[in-house]
């Protein structure tokens, strides 16, 4: 199995789920295929989709969600 570290790619705020209030993008165990988006980055109003770089399951969630983070931090990990 490999395993792939998914990091921001700019400053900002991360946001687990599309609006206040809806189902998260992704969970721990959740199988993602290159693509997949899996949380938001908010920079200055601007709403940034964050895409699975490669493809398999969630293993942790480093990030809350509203938790402010910084370029090349790490956000998810993924087994494949």
């Amino acid at each position: 199995m490999s395993h792939h570290e998914l990091t921001s790619p700019l400053p900002g705020t991360f946001y687990r789920s599309p609006s206040p209030g809806a189902a998260p993008f992704v969970e721990v165990g959740a199988r993602v295929a290159v693509g997949d988006i899996v949380g938001i980055v908010e920079v200055m109003k601007q709403f940034n989709q964050i895409e699975a770089e490669a493809g398999g399951v969630v293993r942790e969630i480093l990030v809350g969600d509203g938790d402010p983070v910084e370029a090349g931090q790490v956000l998810l990990r993924f087994e494949g």
